[in-house]
């Protein structure tokens, strides 16, 4: 059988160029952003206030990562002020539907996590 020409990359080799992309979608404000975009564009500051907690710096880090990994655009409008928002690419998409999957993943199972927790302190 022939390898799928689409999958030539080995996530578990440090020298794969989709660990980096994996370490930016996976990070603690990478997969919130990607989710947090996926019903539809957003600015800055909304981004901001609905990812609790990301502070403006770790915010524009984690966006420059992902538009530099090609998962997120960012589109200035010129107006005055200018108006920024940032919009999922398509390949964003694929990825931000597996993230909230994953997330998804998560709400079904958190009762369950929560009683290993309380038994386990």
């Amino acid at each position: 059988m022939a390898e799928d020409p689409r999958r030539p990359f080995d996530v578990f080799s440090g020298a794969c160029p989709s660990r980096d992309v994996l370490e930016h979608v996976t990070s603690r404000w990478g997969s919130l952003t990607l989710a947090a975009l996926s019903p539809e564009p957003a600015r800055f500051g909304e981004l901001r206030r609905c990812v609790d907690g990301v502070s403006d710096k770790m915010l524009s880090q984690t966006l420059k990562a992902l538009e530099a990994d090609g998962l997120v655009e960012r589109h200035v409008k010129s107006t005055l002020p200018p108006h920024v928002d940032y919009r999922l690419t398509p390949n964003g998409e694929q990825v931000a539907v597996a993230v909230k999957d994953l997330i998804l993943a998560l709400y079904a199972v958190m009762p369950d996590v929560m009683q290993a927790k309380a038994t386990s302190a």
